[in-house]
């Protein structure tokens, strides 16, 4: 095939964001490759990549030991590096932010997911990454949980743009493009620039499919006679999910609702489809890609969905066709008893958590390396 299929993505309205990132990357030169080759516009992190990157490499501790030299705690070095490799891959991104005049070039850093409760705790603590990273093209990661909200509306009322993540259901979706809509009307009343301001609604994929085909599962374990029925709906939420989301954000920024803050410059609030790569085997692995392609939204990608959808990958604009029957998969839902709202939440407490968890194994092992050097140095 002459063509990469990623750069027809891009052709399409749709960025290829890269969901990985570690200090290799941006030495050697894989990301300025990954713009040239695919078209990639932007990077998203989260404390699971961080932990691989920086546990399962050595390539950071000459840092953690200047680190420690400094006398910095675990979670003061988790930052420090962090921070380096989000700066560093910013540079590198920020052709891509000039040229596209910041609509893409982001890198997403997360705030410490045991703030994810935590109003206060949230806004201090994107306010503190936003001034240590110091660009203008990185993006603070808040989850939309319910304490996340207002966190996120008073940091994109500060100016600071933010990717919001862990979003699994319509409503959440909802309050999370309204909190962005009202942050930028209190920018604009106190006559301050909202054109600058970027943000994404960070719309997690596959995680749904698993929480509902174990429901479904369950079902067909103790129903009778209506299996079949039940079969042909698995697979099939979290696509249909994303397709509902994004005839919202329609709805919203391409309606009067929107209208006023656009005619003065205001970006749309882009929908980006997260946990893309495929956990059954038994489907097919660019699921997540080929029906959700069109015009501004993100799609942020990991290692082996960029390499299969590059192998074999179809780029066509689809995200707005199949919304009727997007529609009709989730009454189907509804009726054998399965809430995606319910859903919805469940996913958004277990992504925390799964957060959490790399967060803390992170801190474990940096904790290890950590007295192992010290132990070296006295």
């Amino acid at each position: 095939r002459m063509t990469n299929p990623w750069k027809e993505v891009e052709r399409l309205g749709q960025s290829l964001w890269y969901d990985n990132l570690g200090r290799s990357f941006i030495s050697s030169g894989k990301i300025a490759g990954m713009i040239d080759d695919l078209g990639l516009r932007g990077i998203t992190s989260n404390p699971s990549i961080f932990e691989k990157s920086i546990t399962g490499s050595n390539e950071y501790d000459a840092d953690i030991q200047k680190a420690i030299h400094d006398g910095l705690t675990t979670s003061d070095i988790y930052e420090r590096l962090t921070t380096d490799d989000v700066r560093n891959a910013a540079d590198v991104m920020r052709p891509v932010f000039d040229r596209t005049k910041g609509i893409d070039g982001y890198v997403s850093i997360e705030v410490e997911p045991k703030l994810a409760n935590n109003t206060d705790g949230s806004i201090e603590a994107a306010r503190r990454l936003w001034k240590t990273v110091n660009r203008p093209n990185i993006m603070i990661k808040i989850p939309g949980t319910p304490e996340g909200i207002p966190a996120i509306r008073q940091c994109l009322s500060e100016g600071i743009n933010i990717n919001i993540t862990l979003l699994f259901g319509l409503g959440n979706y909802t309050d999370v493009a309204r909190a962005y809509l009202d942050a930028l009307r209190e920018r604009k009343k106190r006559g301050e620039d909202i054109s600058q301001i970027a943000s994404v609604a960070s719309f997690f994929l596959s995680r749904v499919d698993t929480n509902v085909d174990a429901k479904l599962q369950a079902k067909i374990g103790s129903s009778n006679g209506s299996a079949s029925n039940l079969q042909s709906l698995f697979g099939k939420a979290g696509v249909a999910n994303a397709k509902l989301a994004y005839e919202r954000y329609q709805e919203i920024f391409n309606g009067s609702e929107f209208a006023e803050l656009k005619s003065v410059g205001a970006m749309p609030q882009r929908c980006l489809w997260a946990s893309v790569s495929t956990k059954n085997a038994k489907y097919s692995d660019v699921m997540y890609i080929e029906p959700l392609i069109g015009p501004e939204t993100v799609s942020t990608v990991p290692d082996e969905t960029i390499t299969a959808f590059a192998d074999h990958g179809k780029a066509a604009d689809t995200l707005a066709t199949g919304t009727r029957e997007a529609h009709d998969m989730i009454d189907q839902l509804h009726a054998v008893g399965i809430d995606t709202e319910q859903v919805a939440n469940e996913l958004q407490v277990d992504g925390v958590k799964k957060f959490a968890d790399a967060f803390e194994s992170l801190a474990t092992n940096l904790d290890k390396k950590r007295h192992a050097m010290e132990a070296v140095l006295s």
